[in-house]
């Protein structure tokens, strides 16, 4: 195996990690023709040397289970769904609310961190030329501008040669798979577990491609150069599933605006998404020292400026998360396992439950796949099988049709005969389960 059979399955999603460990330093990132980062080798890369932080190995000899248990210490509980933690909370930052796409608690944390001295450096994602890309801060003054959500691809290739250049440590925030590179980082180089010793997952629901943005751009009625492109404009006066996207015109500075809800599902569907994103299995980004997502429950889906799941895993995670609330910095409610997991059930339902009939789909069609945790293998009725083919559907067209498109109006022409089919398809499941649970009501199991 190598990590060049990784990126010809699409299964990279461009953390960066593997180029710290060529030792020839002639691999980089670059864009691939789907609009994502991968790594770009030569024949005198070290391609067994990069395949070993590779979070989408193919052998995967250390999954998130064996990880967790090696860098998470002192958890109070453990979860087949939620991973190890020690307490779960829902609520916001009652300073970093107005400024962040959800309830401000990585901005929170962030800020915690480097004024306790925790660390004395973050390595987090901030805009960079109108686009995205991860950057070193030491400064909490300049805290705000990090604030926000990114579907847009990053790559972490610069942190390891960024770090041996630093004096101090190094907090880093990312999603699952990034996160989870890291950790395989630390397992061939121990001391970076005290470089790096705190990391903040960002629950995601799958990497988009950079055409992402550019559709959407093109939605809000942009059809020229844009920057500033912004993901996550809430309004207070409704509730958190409805905001906007905006971006600016380059040449006038105008504004374009649209309403998400307008767009429809961009993620149920699986529009722009990384195709290794379905082969991961770590919903709530079980590495991390904190992990924190939207709460998409009630009733903290209600308000508009937006709530935060928290999982605080490490002690010190928690320590920072009980403090704030002590101090009123914090306006958090504890929360229980089941409203942790309901609040990320759309994640778990196509994650989870739908990752047998991936795995099943990719060995029919001789693809490569890496190992999963054999609790989430497991079996599906045909209708819910039917909605998972229809997703591997609309994924890969939302990419191939907007690369051969690159024009909204040409792209909705042709993507909508496969979007309908996605919702008929859907509509059948919600039947069936619908029709299943009267039937079990009916003759008393649920009772």
């Amino acid at each position: 195996m190598s990590i060049e059979k990784i990126v010809k399955n699409n299964l990279c999603t461009g953390c960066g990690v593997c180029i710290s460990e060529d030792g020839s330093g002639s691999s980089y990132m670059d864009w691939n023709d789907d609009g994502f980062l991968i790594p770009k080798t030569t024949p005198i890369s070290d391609l067994k040397s990069m395949e070993k932080v590779c979070p989408f190995n193919l052998e995967n000899k250390y999954d998130e289970d064996y990880l967790a248990k090696k860098f998470l210490n002192n958890y109070k509980y453990s979860d087949d769904a939620l991973g190890l933690y020690t307490s779960l909370y829902a609520g916001y930052s009652v300073e970093y609310r107005n400024t962040s796409s959800s309830g401000g608690m990585a901005t929170y944390v962030f800020e915690k961190l480097l004024l306790a001295n925790h660390v004395e450096h973050l390595f987090i994602v901030k805009e960079i030329n109108g686009r995205y890309g991860y950057q070193l801060f030491s400064s909490v003054e300049k805290i705000k501008e990090i604030s926000k959500t990114r579907y847009y691809p990053v790559t972490l290739e610069s942190l390891f040669s960024e770090i041996e250049k630093l004096d101090g440590r190094v907090a880093v925030s990312g999603i699952a798979c990034f996160i989870k590179a890291i950790r395989l980082k630390q397992l061939v180089d121990a001391t970076l577990r005290e470089k790096i010793p705190f990391l903040i997952g960002i629950i995601c629901g799958g990497l988009k491609s950079k055409y992402y943005t550019d559709f959407l751009a093109q939605s809000a009625g942009c059809h020229a150069e844009y920057t500033t492109p912004e993901y996550r404009v809430k309004n207070a006066e409704s509730y958190a599933s409805d905001y906007k996207f905006t971006c600016k015109e380059k040449s006038n500075d105008r504004i374009h605006v649209v309403e998400m809800q307008r767009l429809g599902d961009m993620w149920g569907t699986g529009l722009f998404k990384s195709n290794a994103c379905d082969f991961c299995d770590d919903v709530t980004t079980e590495l991390a020292d904190i992990s924190l997502g939207d709460a998409w429950i009630k009733p903290y889906n209600q308000e508009g400026l937006g709530n935060s799941i928290i999982i605080a895993r490490s002690q010190l995670a928690a320590d920072i998360v009980f403090s704030g609330i002590e101090n009123g910095e914090l306006i958090l409610d504890i929360i229980d396992d089941k409203q942790a997991k309901a609040s990320q059930q759309g994640s778990y339902n196509h994650r989870h439950k739908g990752l047998l009939y991936r795995i099943n789909d990719a060995e029919r069609n001789k693809k490569c796949f890496p190992r999963k945790r054999s609790r989430f293998l497991v079996k599906q009725n045909m209708v819910f099988n039917l909605v998972q083919k229809e997703r591997l559907v609309t994924r890969a067209k939302s990419i191939s049709i907007w690369r051969e498109t690159k024009e909204i109006k040409l792209f909705n022409e042709r993507f909508k005969p496969y979007l309908i089919m996605l919702y008929k398809k859907t509509n059948m499941n919600h039947r069936y389960i619908r029709i299943r649970q009267k039937l079990r009501n009916f003759i008393g199991l649920n009772k």
